[in-house]
């Protein structure tokens, strides 16, 4: 085993020691608020070994999972909005391209909440897009609708599966550990690239 995947189990058997602990929710709903705005690891790392640990609360693991996202996805929303007005407006500005980002920030308007949804239902960074939504000024209720939806769906989604499939979900983790924990990165990776590029 290298010395990745040794680092990325150690980190797997550690949250999942601390799953069943009197903490453990506090510490998923502090990652789960940080991951969408700034925090590089998702909040799956944390929820899979609780569910695991604790089927009986799966429910109620997803539901704080799903409010801490939403709250963290306003965080990301806001260093949008704040981020542009510092620096990425006076750069556009002074280069040209206010134009450009205007033709962009209508076609994110249009159909802004489709991207949100895609975002916090799958694997892809939603960090980016709660940023990005900020940048182009999503319209809130919009980005609030598409946010719960999602990660909703997502975090319930995991929950139920690990329920009622735990013993075979965990020893496919276990078994892929690393290729997920490297997934994860590549994915994060091309969604800063990917809003970069547009």
């Amino acid at each position: 085993m290298s010395y990745f995947n040794r680092f990325v189990k150690m980190i797997y058997d550690w949250m999942l020691a601390i799953s069943a602990s009197p903490n453990a929710l506090w510490f998923l709903a502090l990652i789960s608020f940080a991951e969408s705005s700034f925090f590089p690891i998702p909040p799956d790392i944390m929820l899979i070994p609780m569910v695991l640990a604790t089927p009986s609360k799966a429910m109620r693991i997803a539901g704080i999972a799903t409010i801490s996202s939403v709250l963290g996805g306003y965080f990301g929303y806001s260093i949008g909005v704040f981020f542009f007005d510092l620096i990425a407006k006076p750069i556009l500005s002074f280069y040209g391209y206010m134009q450009q980002f205007d033709v962009f920030k209508d076609y994110y308007h249009q159909w802004g909440a489709w991207i949100v949804f895609g975002a916090g239902i799958t694997p892809f960074p939603y960090k980016v897009i709660t940023i990005a939504s900020g940048v182009v000024r999503l319209d809130l209720i919009t980005f609030t609708i598409a946010s719960v939806i999602a990660r909703g769906m997502r975090f319930y989604l995991v929950a139920w599966l690990l329920m009622k499939y735990g013993s075979p979900m965990k020893n496919f983790i276990e078994k892929n550990l690393g290729i997920l924990s490297v997934l994860f990165l590549i994915l994060l990776i091309g969604g800063f690239a990917l809003i970069k590029y547009l």
